[in-house]
């Protein structure tokens, strides 16, 4: 109880409601569009900040300063003298190209902000062409944030980390609605196109109690291309080694000067069947896939409107299994193991927004989405389908308390979850659907003293048909104690419904049988809902070292569990056990980051992580299987010299290194000795690198190799000569399967 009272302390501080001296208004490009993170500081001074989603800022005024000045990369600096209170209305003009002097300026790829509350890290579209990034589960090779794995050796899903936790903890959104939820959990994210991609705001711990209860571990929001900003069509076209074909085209029409329209299309395509570690099974799987999105966009800068419809259709088919399985006569059999997975998701999702226009600090927005995702698969003699369709509907206002050293955003949010879930395996045959509805408001209170302090509180109350009627607290806290140096603290707690089956269907690949130990008055699964408590701190410091950029970072976070859905492996190894936690479960999660730019263009950056995990299982407390305690991180980037006589041609290299330390792995004991892994993983290191030649703005090639050390797992599936024995498991994936893997593509655009 005593964090209850903690928050409700936090959240009842006391406002100091008094009158400031502070300028305020919003900065626009040529098109009346927002530019978010445009910085904007009094000219002579160090006191600053940095525009928000809707590219307005509020700034206080120190005494004798009278001069803003706004900047924005591509385009010009913009300098504004101030007299009065008057709301500004600032507008960029697009850099030009002297004949004999270019001015340029290089905005890092990946950013940590020193004014925001949270601990965000922000990943721009620049970040994500440094690997090939094909759809969003590959575009975090280059943040140490994240760890991506794979789930198993069998389906070539990849699965996400955050703080020692995997996706379900991690609240994903798409333009802050939130997406990947339920059925879309295990590969949502192979189903959203790197290059639709305009950036990344990765969160750290507790996120906003607006975008909902769910966050335990962090946010991960993903921005896609604005149609009324974007160029009026880009192409790219990528082959890999492993026989993997993809396209992504974008064509934007702007239709006035208030509309615009951007289709998005991709296909990828593998069909080539490959074997190269000799197990019987194909290292990746083969299918293909077909995306398609129409996106919509209204903006009124002057009159304050801003809208968004989308409209999302995608189809992905993918086999894996045995070499020699075919479908048509051995699915349904013990023939040969193969496994299919297809699903077929649509959406629509639309975002309206009013900024009022002579105060730029209220604005009230509405957003709605509609979805529905089915899959229908099967793993061996396993079968899995499910459908969920789904609605998510947020109101949210926005204005201040007397001035804008005092904001606050408070409204209501709604979400409709109707599954219809099927689970046969050889022991089992059950109907898992439900539906789930929920209902609740929010309010989150801002200070920002406009200098070095400020925190955001915020509360939530919700009603949940199966979860019960809730609060929710968060509270984050930001001091700067001295120049460029950022000190933040966080906590929070988030709540959530488990999809055990959709969450964890990898396990089907596998001789496990599915026990589901529910407990008394346990309404999801029989199991009782998944509570957490996040708690974290966070230290970041800008510096030159021999005149030249550098930032280095720590952040530590810890996740209690106070009720968890623990996924037993260790209890045997023909069995995946579900129950609630009976005991103490937490995630501890040190990270320390360097980085530094020693020379025009290039840039180094390392980290090392710490993790330990740990969980109370039927035979004691444990660490959590798969998970690395270490890990060391590397990355460095070089740019040439772009030939501005060449029609700014240039050459753009990066590598990054990866470590990864011992990891526990599921009990084998009980099995024969034939088939038996030991207790922990060995240690290995991967190295990836790409170099893209840019022969002008619109047109360049790019080559690169991926495990380029060439590292495999031994062992990656067990019993792979008896897929239908008892021993059978493709789950146990703590490294790549196969080895190097190289690959080429183009890019085009028409400007």
């Amino acid at each position: 109880m005593y964090k209850k009272y903690i928050f409700l302390l936090g959240l009842l501080l006391p406002l100091s409601l008094f009158a400031q001296n502070f300028s305020k208004g919003s900065v626009v490009d040529e098109n009346k569009t927002p530019l978010i993170g445009a910085d904007v500081y009094w000219e002579g001074t160090q006191i600053g900040t940095s525009t928000d989603n809707e590219g307005a800022f509020t700034l206080k005024r120190p005494e004798g300063s009278s001069t803003l000045v706004v900047s924005y990369v591509g385009y010009k600096k913009k300098t504004v003298k101030v007299s009065g209170n008057t709301p500004l209305h600032i507008q960029l003009e697009p850099e030009t190209t002297l004949e004999e002097v270019v001015v340029s300026y290089k905005r890092a790829n990946t950013m940590k902000s020193q004014w925001q509350v949270a601990d965000v890290h922000t990943m721009s579209s620049g970040e994500l062409l440094k690997a090939a990034c094909c759809n969003l589960s590959e575009s975090f090779s280059t943040n140490p944030s994240i760890d991506v794995n794979f789930s198993d050796a069998v389906t070539g899903n990849k699965q996400i980390k955050m703080l020692g936790l995997t996706s379900p903890y991690i609240l994903m959104a798409e333009e802050n609605i939130p997406t990947m939820r339920g059925a879309s959990q295990a590969y949502g994210l192979s189903f959203v196109p790197g290059t639709w991609i305009e950036s990344i705001q990765i969160t750290k711990g507790a996120g906003s109690v607006i975008n909902g209860y769910e966050s335990i571990s962090g946010q991960i929001n993903y921005e896609i291309e604005k149609p009324i900003s974007a160029i009026p069509f880009f192409l790219n076209l990528y082959a890999s080694e492993d026989n993997r074909y993809e396209i992504n085209a974008h064509t934007n029409k702007k239709l006035s000067d208030k509309w615009a329209t951007t289709l998005f299309a991709h296909g990828n395509v593998r069909q080539q069947k490959a074997d190269h570690n000799h197990d019987g099974f194909i290292d990746n799987p083969i299918g293909n896939q077909i995306n398609l999105l129409n996106r919509w966009q209204y903006a009124d800068a002057q009159k304050g409107w801003v809208g968004f419809l989308n409209l999302h259709y995608m189809k992905d088919e993918r086999q894996a299994g045995e070499l020699r399985f075919n479908p048509l006569t051995d699915k349904g059999t013990t023939n040969a193991w193969g496994s299919e997975v297809n699903s077929e998701r649509l959406s629509a999702s639309n975002k309206i927004g009013y900024v009022f226009p002579d105060t730029p600090y209220k604005s009230i927005g509405l957003q709605n989405s509609f979805q529905s995702h089915k899959q229908d698969s099967y793993f061996g003699l396993n079968r899995y389908d499910i459908h969920q369709k789904s609605w998510y509907g947020n109101l949210i206002y926005n204005s201040i308390i007397t001035n804008t050293k005092h904001k606050f955003a408070t409204g209501l949010n709604g979400t409709y979850d109707d599954y219809n879930e099927m689970l046969s395996t050889r022991a089992l045959t059950e109907d898992f659907s439900r539906v789930d509805r929920s209902v609740g408001a929010f309010f989150e209170y801002t200070y920002d003293n406009l200098s070095n302090f400020s925190f955001v509180a915020g509360i939530r109350a919700d009603s949940h048909n199966h979860l019960g009627n809730f609060i929710t607290p968060r509270l984050h806290v930001r001091y700067n104690p001295w120049k460029q140096a950022t000190f933040r603290v966080s906590a929070g707690r988030g709540k959530r419904a488990a999809n055990v089956i959709a969450e964890n269907q990898q396990l089907l690949a596998s001789a496990r049988e599915f026990t589901i130990v529910g407990s008394n008055g346990g309404k999801l699964y029989g199991l009782n809902p998944e509570i957490a408590w996040n708690y974290g701190v966070s230290f970041l410091q800008a510096f030159k070292v021999l005149g030249k950029n550098a930032e280095f970072s720590i952040d530590f976070y810890r996740t209690d569990f106070d009720n968890q859905v623990v996924v037993d492996l260790d209890n045997s190894p023909q069995q995946a056990l579900f129950y609630n936690l009976n005991g103490n479960s937490f995630a501890n999660s040190l990270q320390a980051e360097f980085s530094i730019t020693p020379a025009k263009g290039l840039d180094f950056k390392a980290a090392y992580k710490y993790y330990d995990v740990q969980t109370q299982f039927t035979k004691g407390q444990l660490e959590k299987t798969l998970t690395p305690k270490h890990r060391w991180f590397a990355n460095v980037a070089y740019e040439t010299p772009e030939r501005h006589e060449n029609n700014h041609s240039q050459w753009k290299f990066d590598v990054t290194f990866n470590w990864l330390g011992e990891q526990r792995l599921p009990t084998t004991a009980t099995n024969p000795v034939a088939y038996r892994l030991n207790d922990y993983a060995p240690s290995f290191a991967t190295l990836n690198a790409q170099i893209t030649k840019v022969f002008s703005k619109t047109f360049e090639i790019y080559v690169g190799g991926e495990n380029i050390t060439n590292y495999k797992q031994e062992n990656g599936i067990l019993a792979a000569n008896d897929p239908f024995g008892a021993y059978f498991d493709s789950t146990m994936q703590y490294a790549p399967a196969f080895g190097q893997m190289y690959y080429a593509g183009l890019r085009f655009k028409i400007l």
